[in-house]
């Protein structure tokens, strides 16, 4: 039986009667409401609380706000030329960029090799499964996450301490007596390494698990496909685990990126002085120092407005490279 659909329009052009009734009809109080609490409820919160914070933070960068007195005044870009003019902020601008290209790389392959290990790097022969006992594995290399960075931080400093870490410890012992009493955080060289090392380490097992999720979500048909083809492990997370997860790599990136580009947590607390000749010092970091140490709440608003501009071409690069390389053309397949 045929269903009778009402008229939506006149002869003229315009919606008939029947059709305006049938639009109030069709807006009940649960649709309403839906759009109201699903929809509505969090545009507003998110121009209240993102949004509006972040013009106000552009506005006071055009100014000389102290941050402590009612008073400012406009003085235009002079901030931001400021900025670009500082040695001190281009170099913690350089130590980001330079975490944002080492650390996602670092946390991520080590993730992904993980997460391929105890999901289908066992036997060769058989179903298609982990390593035996992965399910250990994989709490371990979750656990540095569960602390809090700050911890980390703490616990790691202590680690390297020159007089009495227990790294300086284990490597004298090891009879490398070159690293007695080695400054790990206090030499210019190893300092980002060190931080670098440490910011992976609490992080490498979050994204594992998500990796390990993903691969999860690979049917077992494709890898024992792969497996009869005669591929091996290494082969076979390159050509179908890495390509069936590309989404998730790329969300992973993002927000490690997101970290490379703050990291404030981990640099305070391994180096809250920037490190040897600022070899450590982050944006964030300078960014603090200008506002309470220094009172310019201007100039460190200007510096956070340079960093949300720097993430924010960090997302959509990445989101353009991947639609360039056909990201997108993988998911409609």
């Amino acid at each position: 039986m045929t269903a009778i659909v009402p008229p939506t329009t006149t002869p003229g052009g315009g919606k008939s009667t029947a059709a305006r009734r049938w639009t109030r009809r069709d807006l009940t109080f649960d649709k309403v409401s839906f759009m109201a609490v699903f929809l509505v409820v969090p545009v507003v919160g998110y121009v209240i609380f993102v949004v509006w914070p972040f013009l106000q933070a552009f506005y006071y960068s055009l100014t000389d706000w102290s941050g402590f007195t009612p008073g400012m005044n406009f003085i235009g870009v002079a901030n931001y030329v400021r900025l670009f003019t500082d040695n001190i902020f281009m170099k913690a601008v350089g130590n980001n960029l330079l975490l944002l290209i080492v650390l996602p790389i670092i946390t991520l392959v080590l993730s992904l090799a993980l997460a391929t290990l105890v999901t289908v790097g066992g036997p060769s022969n058989g179903p298609i499964r982990g390593l035996r006992n992965s399910s250990v594995y994989r709490v371990i290399s979750f656990f540095p996450y569960v602390i809090p960075a700050i911890v980390i931080g703490i616990i790691w400093n202590q680690v390297y301490d020159p007089s009495h870490g227990i790294l300086n410890g284990l490597l004298t012992g090891a009879g490398l007596e070159q690293f007695q009493s080695f400054a790990w955080l206090g030499e210019q060289r190893t300092a980002m390494i060190a931080t670098i090392f440490v910011i992976a380490w609490g992080l490498v097992g979050f994204y594992m698990v998500l990796f390990v999720a993903a691969i999860k979500g690979i049917p077992a048909e494709i890898f024992e496909a792969a497996r009869i083809d005669g591929a091996g492990r290494f082969r076979t997370a390159v050509t179908i685990t890495v390509p069936m997860i590309r989404d998730n790599i790329q969300t992973a990136y993002i927000y490690m990126g997101i970290l490379a580009l703050d990291a404030f947590v981990y640099m305070a607390a391994l180096n809250p002085g920037g490190g040897p000749n600022n070899s450590t010092l982050v944006m964030a970091q300078q960014l603090f120092t200008t506002a309470f140490t220094k009172g310019q709440f201007g100039l460190a608003c200007a510096m956070g407005v340079v960093l949300a501009v720097i993430t924010l071409l960090f997302s959509g690069l990445v989101f353009l490279v991947n639609r360039l390389t056909g990201g997108d053309n993988d998911v409609a397949e």
